[in-house]
């Protein structure tokens, strides 16, 4: 037996006694992630899957290897080993599809190969000085065609670097507006802004930086059905989506039109960036053939996420644009670089080519694109592995019943630090991972209702708790937003 030290990711932490690293004993890499969820039960449902399997979702790296490419959960272990999980996590804005217009800005294809001007020269004059740009590179860029998939905390810093390189065409794709939660990191916001589009806002900020380029907004839903339209005009892609249905169809359409998937994601204190490009290396689903259940992975609005960190994270994503761009460097194929904030540690893993992917390998069992909902298990679609739906009861029905003889008990499903920043009276805080150790407190109750930020943990939780047998459970509909739209308007939205 080995005594090795197995590193917890941020996502996992809180279902391993907030430790970062735990020395378990074993023989082999199964043995020691299954000593590791049979000392913290909590994690085993995020690991394993109910037949005992590692999840597809969860690359688990020795001394920095992927065990895929060894013996996998056989892979023997010695002393001192390290043994690291990297989970697939979200975080990024949602994405959008094609609505292109008119550009902002003026290169065409005349433009592109035109002579710069003395103001472009004292503009990109720190670049030109670079051997490794000089005047050639710095028309590279002009002549560039980026698409930023999703302007929120990952795009903005990403757009912002990449217009003041000069890259000739930024395309934007994102259909929110801007929200005051917002601008903790979604840096290419201001106050003034919030109400407004994302795209409107972030074009304007982008062609006040950089007049001589073009800004071309893609504003609503990125689908199955537009998305090889939409990337076909780019050189490359940048994946800063918050969900992974968008994650995995920028992937397969950049895989299948051949272009390189420059990848970040955040949560919390931690960060991945690769580059992901299935000519000359492996792809997303190389990484993570499938997705995790939508309940395990809880996205940024829920979860919360250091203001600072998607900064980094969407710079390093900019500096491989560059570098691809160029031909310049060593770009981040076939690694994953990861970022722990509060460490301040990078660390590099290696990534193969999985010779059995759906999509990139030499018989791919995928040759179009699918339907991402359906095979993210988003709740709503058709394949949503979630039962029934969830009984539910609005706004303004609850505040009645509360207000009468026999009010609901009401609780709180989110995170402690959810609660502080506004509840509703009379609910007590119970969080959704901790609900079936509370068992015993809710069975005294006639009728119970849950509520967390929107709707979709409560939901979850009501379901779980009918299948435990409860029988007078309901989930608030739209959960605490809905409650500040239609009740108290006092109460923080966030």
């Amino acid at each position: 037996m080995a005594t090795v030290t197995i590193r917890i990711p941020t996502p996992l932490r809180p279902f391993a006694g907030g430790h970062a690293e735990v020395a378990v004993e074993g023989a082999t890499v199964g043995a020691l992630v299954g000593a590791l969820a049979a000392e913290y039960p909590s994690l085993r449902r995020h690991l394993f899957t109910p037949d005992g399997q590692i999840r597809h979702f969860v690359s688990v790296y020795l001394n920095d290897q992927d065990v895929r490419g060894l013996a996998r959960e056989a892979t023997p272990v010695k002393d001192g080993d390290r043994v690291a999980i990297v989970p697939a996590i979200a975080g990024g804005a949602p994405a959008g599809r094609a609505t292109r217009d008119r550009p902002a800005g003026a290169p065409d294809a005349v433009r592109a190969e035109a002579p710069f001007s003395r103001d472009e020269l004292l503009r990109y004059s720190r670049h030109i000085l670079l051997p490794e740009v000089g005047l050639s590179g710095q028309k590279k860029l002009r002549r560039a065609k980026v698409l930023v998939v999703g302007t929120g905390g990952l795009g903005s810093p990403t757009a912002l670097y990449l217009a003041a390189a000069g890259v000739g065409e930024i395309g934007l794709v994102d259909f929110d507006t801007v929200d005051l939660s917002n601008l903790q990191r979604q840096i290419l916001y201001t106050t003034p802004d919030v109400g407004q589009p994302k795209l409107a806002a972030a074009r304007a900020r982008l062609a006040a930086m950089n007049p001589t380029i073009r800004i071309v907004p893609h504003e609503a839903r990125l689908t199955s059905e537009n998305a090889m339209e939409v990337l076909r005009p780019y050189d490359l892609v940048i994946d800063g989506t918050d969900n992974f249905p968008t994650r995995y169809l920028v992937n397969d359409a950049c895989v299948l039109l051949g272009k390189p998937n420059v990848y970040g994601s955040i949560y919390r204190f931690e960060g991945q960036v690769s580059v992901f490009d299935a000519r000359r290396g492996p792809c997303y689903r190389c990484l993570y053939p499938e997705p995790p259940p939508p309940d395990l992975v809880p996205s940024c609005a829920e979860a919360g996420v250091l203001g600072v960190l998607p900064g980094v994270v969407g710079v390093l994503q900019a500096t491989e644009a560059v570098k691809l761009i160029l031909g310049a460097g060593e770009p981040l194929i076939g690694r994953l670089l990861l970022y722990d904030a509060l460490a301040m540690q990078f660390r590099e893993l290696r990534l193969e080519k999985n010779p059995e992917c759906a999509l990139c390998s030499t018989h791919p069992t995928q040759t179009g694109l699918i339907d991402y909902l359906r095979f993210c298990g988003v709740p709503g679609s058709e394949a949503a592995a979630h039962g029934p739906a969830a009984p539910e009861i609005g706004a303004k029905e609850l505040s009645a019943a509360l207000a009468g003889s026999d009010p609901p008990l009401l609780v709180d499903v989110r995170e402690p630090e959810e609660w502080d920043l506004g509840h509703l009276p009379g609910a007590r805080l119970i969080p959704k991972g901790e609900l079936t150790e509370h068992l015993d407190e809710l069975t005294r109750a006639r009728e119970i209702v849950l509520y967390c930020r929107s709707g979709a943990r409560s939901a979850q939780s009501t379901r779980q708790l009918l299948d435990l047998g409860f029988s007078h459970v309901r989930s608030l509909k739209g959960g605490i937003l809905a409650w500040a739209a239609e009740v108290d308007p006092s109460l923080p939205a966030y």
